[in-house]
């Protein structure tokens, strides 16, 4: 297991020599943001969906669109807005006079990298049509179904849902979404050094291509054979049915506030996401310290928590902060 483990560990310092320059060129735009860039770097290399949550002005769609520039794929940006239509995200038939016939017009989901901006904007029937793309990654227009390929993920950002003017996601939608990130305030530190970097619009940094798609597909399966011990797993399994059944997990204090715990996909996307970050650490093997980082991300969209623990101020970050503390880590 150990030759194994060491041939592993090899594979990965190969197929992750395009992270230092893929993190240079995103720092080249991003001040701070060491988690967030982080995550999309993760999401990128597994080809899953990312939901980004935060109040105005944080660099959301900087990020976003800048991850875009520095990977050669194609990159369309969506504004969500509510009188958005179905046909606007996936497209339409347009009748051609000349030969009698329906050519089918692409929208913009057919795409690599799609940021939905603002997507607790757009009304339900909108959602709908963009849950077949996510979750089948194709889409159908008029009996005629398009395969949207290996490199679609959809990266979306939303303010927070007590803003006015916004809707809902649906769970099933939001279950789509592997991460859920919480962007928070720059330090000041940071605040200062973006402010002196916005003061010279002329001098703004052109971000460079670095990384090609095969490189991507090939990390994809050096991350898929990165060793996890049973114990981890066993770990995984442990955590995800705490959620479920707290009472029975040493979470007596939160026993009456999980309405419903996370699903198999919750420990599905734990074990893939956790192998990405031992990739990250240029590491063939996982460790729990890659469980516990990333565990937060995974979790918190998954937890419907009950009316009691929203009167009490309660938060799913708090109940899985206690979580991983009372958890036994193997």
């Amino acid at each position: 297991m150990v030759q194994k483990i060491d041939e592993i560990s090899e594979q990965v310092a190969q197929a992750s020599g395009f992270i230092p320059l893929l993190l240079q060129e995103l720092n080249q735009v991003m001040v701070g943001q060491k988690y967030l860039t982080e995550r999309l770097i993760l999401g990128l290399l597994l080809g899953e969906h990312i939901l980004l949550e935060g109040v105005p002005g944080l660099a959301k769609t900087t990020s976003v669109k800048t991850l875009a520039q520095a990977v050669k794929v194609n990159f369309k940006r969506i504004q969500f807005t509510p009188d958005l239509l179905p046909a606007d995200l996936l497209g339409t038939q347009v009748y051609q006079p000349k030969t009698g016939e329906f050519d089918i017009k692409k929208g913009p989901l057919f795409s690599n990298i799609i940021l939905a901006d603002e997507i607790n904007r757009a009304p339900a029937k909108v959602q709908s049509a963009l849950l077949e793309a996510m979750q089948e990654r194709q889409i159908t227009i008029a009996g005629n179904t398009f395969d949207l390929g290996d490199h679609f993920m959809v990266i979306a950002t939303q303010n927070p849902i007590e803003q006015e003017g916004t809707y809902p996601l649906p769970e099933a939608q939001v279950d789509r979404f592997m991460l859920k990130l919480r962007i928070d305030y720059p330090s000041k530190d940071e605040e200062k050094l973006i402010m002196q970097r916005m003061s010279n619009i002329n001098e703004s940094y052109t971000v460079k291509s670095v990384v090609n798609p095969e490189e991507i597909l090939k990390a994809r399966s050096v991350i898929d054979s990165i060793y996890i011990d049973e114990n981890l797993q066993d770990y995984i399994i442990n955590l995800v049915s705490a959620t479920r059944d707290p009472k029975a997990n040493q979470l007596t204090s939160y026993a009456g506030m999980i309405q419903f715990g996370a699903s198999p996909r919750a420990s599905i996307f734990l074990n893939r996401a956790a192998k990405a970050y031992a990739f990250l650490q240029r590491r063939g093997y996982v460790v729990p310290h890659d469980i516990k980082t990333i565990g937060m991300d995974i979790l918190r969209h998954r937890i419907i928590l009950t009316y009691e623990a929203e009167a009490e101020n309660i938060t799913s970050d708090d109940i899985l902060k206690t979580l991983f503390d009372t958890i036994e880590v193997p």
